[in-house]
């Protein structure tokens, strides 16, 4: 299939929890999007709010706003998108995008990401993160890529991946094979980015924003950019779950083979030095490998 289409058909899977207060901005500008043809499919976590009979009523006649069954407990972001993808049928679609349900996307997104997808497999970029007092920044995770960076980050917010249909109907069919393994794992944009660099598949990370990122007191994760931020991964890196989220994806994508999982991440102690001199092919950004080589020497990790 090709992307050298007039109209691209994209397909958004949309995740929501408790998320009445802010659902219709996020529907109304993936309905808005310019030069594309968008179909919605949501799923709704089991909520305390109302979200999934609102929606039922207020999107009723909308033919491209689509509700999948109600009634599951997920308990997260990433067990909510896994459901979605192995419950759509995309296939017919050009491409496929995941969305969140509080941020509002600029009415381009999908028509640059489908762009993109021209040349490569997979799409993702910045955004501009925003609060309720007006403040807002960029969050940029679009540094050149580097050899080990699947294994120790994501690409950026899971909300701004788009991907080629062949891209994920072949990352649904590994989620379908290794399902137990899967759904032990937290982050799905995180797996998603190792599953595509592990496949050897093309991804892009646009510098360019595509999206306001609502930061409130419910984001799963959300903007990494202060002091109580920081602190929040500092203690999950302490209490060993950045280590075993990593440990997991090696098991997943058997990676033991690896010189930098080998002789680093299995080695103890030794193998943090290790990790430390390799530590420019373990993150993008700077700033994070320094944290990274930091927290290694300190053997917080």
């Amino acid at each position: 299939m090709t992307l050298n289409v007039v109209v691209p058909r994209c397909a958004v899977l949309l995740a929501a929890y408790n998320g009445k207060k802010w659902i219709d901005e996020q529907v109304l500008s993936i309905l808005g999007q310019r030069n594309v043809s968008v179909t919605i499919f949501i799923s709704v976590d089991l909520s305390t709010d109302g979200t999934y009979a609102y929606l039922e009523e207020k999107y009723a006649s909308f033919n491209n706003v689509i509700l999948l069954s109600y009634g599951n407990y997920f308990g997260g972001a990433g067990k909510n998108f896994f459901f979605l993808l192995r419950n759509v049928d995309f296939s017919s679609f050009d491409v496929v995008a995941f969305s969140d349900q509080d941020d509002i996307w600029f009415e381009d997104k999908l028509h640059i990401g489908s762009e993109k997808l021209i040349d490569y497999d997979f799409y993702s970029s910045n955004v501009t993160a925003f609060w309720v007092d007006g403040r807002d920044c960029l969050i940029d995770k679009a540094q050149p890529q580097v050899q080990y960076d699947f294994i120790f980050e994501a690409a950026g917010p899971g909300c701004t991946y788009i991907m080629r249909t062949e891209a994920a109907l072949d990352f649904k069919r590994f989620i379908f094979e290794k399902q137990d393994k899967v759904n032990q794992i937290v982050l799905h944009d995180w797996l998603l980015y190792a599953f595509a660099r592990s496949n050897k598949y093309r991804w892009f990370i646009d510098m360019t924003p595509s999206m306001l990122y609502r930061q409130h007191a419910n984001n799963q994760v959300g903007a990494n950019n202060s002091f109580s931020a920081a602190r929040k991964r500092l203690i999950l890196i302490k209490n060993k779950w950045y280590r075993n989220e990593i440990l997991k994806l090696v098991s997943l994508f058997d990676l033991e083979k690896f010189k930098i999982v080998k002789y680093g991440l299995l080695n103890g102690y030794l193998g943090n030095l290790y990790l430390i001199l390799h530590v420019r092919q373990l993150r993008r950004r700077i700033r994070d490998q320094l944290a990274l080589a930091l927290i290694l020497f300190l053997n917080l990790f």
